[in-house]
């Protein structure tokens, strides 16, 4: 064995320790912090290894680091009891979108894993009529997207009895693996690899996001199909829009190129409007569900509350933000529009997935997975920090004026225009 395999093997075996605490014990500043410090030793560490030794360690390391993710209940979000509802409510013929989960004309469909009675734990939230439920939220209805909801429906089919969360799990862990699989040959496919946030948000956690990654690594793995696949991953989860500027990168470099512009986003808008067609059949309302409330709640209208927008509101007033970051989020899909790379799309996906992120600084970790994912194809490494400023912001609490975040997301935007720079 190569003596440069075991310092490798022993900080990537104590971020597995740390792991498995995080995923048993719940949420800590301090853990995840070591976490992420272990992460990045690995990555530097690794760096001097053979290519043989560096890929079995990828592999079977990313494997072990995913399965750290089933070991015990969802540790730092509620969202796949939302999963799991809308899939018993869809199995019954009801659209989720039509009802929240307190409205009285699904008590019948409540299971006791659910809506327990005992509402003095943490993460239990209070029904109008009485008694409390697991789901965040309980009173409005879904925010996902359409194919999110059909996956949720076929985990719902393939659920055993009394499962509850755990088949969740399992596909976060088996959707988690098979990007593994796509990358690990891949210079920097240790990033996905060992990344905290994959077993953390895409297995534990089992947020759905993991599907719209699955897709869009797929799609700029693939010659065809890619302006479907991209579709399939918006209708999964909107965020994956941002891998779509990658996607026509350089066609707007000496005229626009029809061809490839309609070859991506025709399909790409079929796909997504036959997905809801279904729901807007059997809808008795809208289907946007609570996106709208959603975006209100987390107040990316009004920038001077909260953590949205923490980078800009040092450069400008609060009240520019939201208008700036906009703009500004414009102007990088239209650089790569015109001077993105049409040969490595997947940068300019990442360049736009991760520039919404630095601009309205969200207090979710899990919306990061895409540009780990993207980080590990295009080895921008550097994109990193991006994802470890979002895990801080939700740890330390997403709407508090304590949080720390700020200082995260402003290293991560000097990592990323230095790394530019320097390049």
């Amino acid at each position: 064995m190569n003596r440069r395999v075991l310092p490798v093997g022993a900080v990537l075996a104590g971020l597995a320790a740390v792991l498995v605490g995080l995923t048993a014990a719940g949420p800590g500043l301090g853990w995840y912090l070591v976490a992420w410090g272990l992460f990045f030793a690995a990555l530097r560490l690794s760096r001097a290894l053979p290519a043989r030794s560096l890929s079995v360690l990828v592999l079977g390391g990313g494997i072990v680091m995913a399965a750290t993710g089933l070991i015990g209940p969802p540790s730092t979000s509620t969202d796949s009891y939302r999963y799991a509802w809308d899939g018993e409510v869809q199995a019954a013929g009801i659209s989720p979108y039509d009802h929240p989960p307190a409205d009285p004309a699904l008590a019948g469909l409540r299971e006791s894993w659910l809506f327990p009675g005992d509402c003095g734990v943490r993460d239990r939230h209070p029904l109008p009529e009485g008694g409390c439920s697991r789901i965040n939220r309980p009173t409005v209805p879904t925010i996902y997207p359409p194919l999110a909801e059909g996956y949720f429906l076929l985990v719902h089919w393939l659920s055993p009895e009394g499962s509850r969360h755990k088949v969740l799990q399992l596909g976060g862990f088996v959707m988690a693996v098979l990007v593994l699989l796509i990358v690990w040959r891949r210079p920097w496919g240790a990033v996905w690899a060992w990344c905290p946030a994959v077993p953390i948000e895409a297995v534990n956690n089992a947020h759905v996001d993991i599907l719209g990654v699955l897709l869009v690594v797929v799609a700029f793995s693939v010659a065809r199909g890619r302006g479907a696949l991209l579709g399939a991953a918006v209708a999964a989860k909107l965020l994956p829009a941002t891998a779509l500027p990658g996607a026509l990168s350089g066609v707007l470099a000496g005229g626009l190129d029809w061809r490839r512009t309609l070859r991506i986003t025709v399909p790409a808008v079929a796909v997504v409007a036959l997905a809801y067609v279904p729901y807007v059949l059997v809808s008795d309302g809208p289907v946007l569900g609570f996106l709208p409330g959603y975006l209100q709640e987390e107040r990316y209208g009004e920038p001077g509350v909260g953590n949205r927008y923490l980078i800009l509101r040092l450069l400008l007033p609060d009240a520019w933000a939201p208008f700036a970051a906009i703009l500004i989020l414009g102007l990088v899909a239209l650089y790569v529009l015109v001077k993105g790379d049409p040969d490595r799309p997947m940068e300019g996906a990442l360049l736009v997935s991760g520039a919404l992120l630095l601009l309205f600084t969200p207090g979710y970790s899990w919306y990061a997975l895409l540009v780990v994912a993207l980080a590990a194809i295009t080895g921008r490494w550097e994109w990193l920090g991006v994802a470890l400023a979002g895990a801080v912001a939700y740890v330390a609490g997403p709407m508090s004026h304590t949080n720390p975040a700020i200082f995260f997301y402003l290293a991560a935007a000097m990592a990323v225009a230095v790394r530019r720079v320097v390049r």
